[in-house]
């Protein structure tokens, strides 16, 4: 006779679980799906020596790290160029499988008033660590996008830096440097990431086309670079969309993927409006822009650019950058409003 199963039994039983899972709640199931990941996140580098670029300043910081001399960190620049990369691969060599115990690492999506300043990373940083096998026994601090922070909470984590040298590095993160309040940046050692080249972005971007296996024409991987501008989350984010979108990564491709102009059509675009009167010039971009879907803000940029690839007197061509940016400036009025 099949045993009866009663209320008590599973409440019990359920019980058992969330004190053993210490009253978190905890999904039991298999390991994540890798196709899934966001290939941001799955070529991450996960050492130093993976990092695509800006071998001077990732020689300098495995250097200090190896000695054992790791000052707080400034890292700044614009986006996708290596810094929270660096910084956790600097964490991973310093602990080794124990890093996430190790740091505290807070970005622009958490609370990073006064009061988590003087609660939240005062507590982790005033409190001893027990490295357990890790490499290092001083912990980590990681404030990503640290120029969101209000001044109030850069002046009370100066305070905070001073008194917990001993035990605690700090490393921010921070697109604009001239956010940060001066006696912040006087306490770190600064190291700017300029927008990656373009043989670095290809180099890494053919290491992922040949892991994921993708078939990727010349022309698509220029275009990838070209659209990037150095910023090597936005080239893996436009190649895994593009292929979503299309087996085979071509020029017209991306382009089509990301909204912007193909070159051709930019090109097309300044023959009218150099050699055709102002009402057929405009009647024919009016045409493209709807027919294609084109931003009026993209087409003066991509205008912008190629304007500087023609031949031309120097008076004239300032004349146009003028007038292209007045155009530009109207175009963003227009949008906003």
């Amino acid at each position: 006779m099949a045993e009866a199963v009663t209320v008590m039994d599973i409440d019990e039983e359920d019980n058992h679980l969330l004190k053993a899972n210490k009253g978190k709640s905890v999904v039991v199931g298999g390991p994540p799906d890798r196709k899934a990941t966001p290939w941001v996140e799955k070529y991450r580098p996960q050492s130093l020596a993976d990092v695509a670029a800006h071998r001077d300043i990732v020689d300098t910081i495995d250097r200090l790290t190896s000695e054992n001399r790791l000052p707080h960190l400034l890292l700044y620049g614009p986006p996708g160029t290596g810094k929270t990369s660096t910084i956790l691969a600097v964490a991973r060599k310093l602990y080794g499988e124990q890093f996430h115990n190790m740091i505290l690492e807070l970005n622009a999506s958490d609370d990073r008033g006064i009061d988590v300043v003087r609660q939240q990373i005062q507590d982790f940083a005033s409190t001893q660590s027990f490295s357990f096998g890790a490499k290092s026994s001083v912990k980590l601090v990681l404030l990503d996008e640290a120029d969101a922070m209000t001044k109030d909470a850069q002046f009370a984590l100066r305070r905070v830096i001073e008194k917990y040298t001993k035990n605690t590095r700090f490393a921010l993160i921070c697109n604009h440097v001239n956010k940060i309040i001066p006696a912040l940046q006087s306490r770190c050692t600064r190291f700017r990431f300029a927008p990656l080249d373009a043989v670095h972005v290809t180099e890494r971007l053919k290491h992922v086309i040949n892991a994921e296996k993708l078939d990727v024409s010349e022309s698509g991987l220029a275009a990838l670079v070209r659209l990037s501008s150095g910023d090597m989350r936005k080239a893996l984010n436009i190649l895994q969309s593009t292929h979503m979108a299309s087996q085979q990564i071509t020029e017209e491709a991306v382009y089509l993927c990301t909204g912007n102009p193909l070159p051709k059509d930019i090109e097309q675009i300044s023959y009218w409006l150099l050699n055709e009167s102002f009402a057929a010039s405009f009647d024919r971009i009016s045409e493209v822009k709807m027919r294609k879907g084109l931003a009026l803000v993209d087409v003066v940029r991509e205008v912008t650019m190629f304007v500087f690839k023609i031949k031309m007197p120097s008076d004239v061509r300032v004349q146009l950058i003028n007038d292209l940016a007045d155009i530009e400036y109207a175009s963003c009025l227009c949008f906003i409003c």
